[in-house]
């Protein structure tokens, strides 16, 4: 008996479940890649964020006072540490489901266009949420460190003595770490997106695949095609 075969043995889930399992993990992958990496020569929001933030972290060197600048990574923190505990609130939550996986199994099935299944599929599927919000726990935690790397840079920067010339690796690598923690942040709340498809795999694998592309289409429109980037590429 072949691995695949033990393991279907074992987990009784059908071939439709699988299937929209795949498509939720390759879907969420490839729009990741697509998103962050993939389309360089598109308008997209990160891209325009960046361009902002080198110009803030420029202007952010002629001034005496910054605690305007500590104030605004201040407030890009908060954002991420409100989304980790609010992530170790729902990570609890569903450890706590585990215990009650054949009653709520049971309550779930009694709705409309839902499928029966078993126990151990039931288990399945929540430990396939608490992946998801695991991934979106250690997304948001090393965004709040790197905002907090953002913050030592600024605070490091010296006073120009009028060149400006000299502060342009400063600028570039403080303003790459924001960078970098605002793609972070932005990847684990994606992981939110993807958990309501994941949640719709409760009530049928075919909804679950629904709500992944229409999760995509939504994303999509608002980092590509969205007002606000509109606004901020205007000149």
């Amino acid at each position: 008996m072949s691995y695949a075969d033990r393991f279907f043995a074992m987990l009784p889930i059908t071939w439709l479940d699988m299937t929209a399992l795949l498509l939720f993990v390759v879907a969420w992958a490839g729009y990741q890649w697509y998103a962050d990496y993939g389309a360089a020569g598109r308008p997209r929001l990160a891209h325009e964020m960046d361009r902002y933030t080198r110009e803030w972290l420029a202007c952010m060197i002629t001034r005496d006072n910054r605690m305007v600048d500590v104030n605004v990574l201040r407030n890009l923190t908060r954002s991420s540490q409100f989304f980790a505990s609010t992530t170790m609130l729902i990570l609890g939550a569903l450890i706590a489901l585990m215990g009650y996986a054949e009653k709520a199994a049971s309550v779930v099935a009694e709705l409309p266009f839902t499928l029966r299944v078993t126990e151990r599929v039931w288990e399945f599927k929540i430990v396939v949420l608490l992946v998801t919000f695991v991934y979106a726990f250690f997304k948001f935690t090393w965004s709040i460190r790197q905002f907090g790397f953002s913050a030592i840079l600024v605070g490091s920067t010296g006073k120009p003595a009028g060149d400006l010339a000299p502060f342009a690796v400063h600028v570039e690598r403080a303003a790459t770490i924001v960078s970098f923690a605002n793609r972070n942040f932005n990847q684990g709340l994606r992981a939110y997106y993807f958990g309501v498809a994941a949640l719709c795999w409760f009530l049928h694998p075919v909804l679950m695949i629904v709500v992944t592309f229409a999760v995509i289409y939504v994303l999509h429109q608002r980092e590509f095609r969205s007002q606000t980037l509109e606004l901020l590429r205007r000149q």
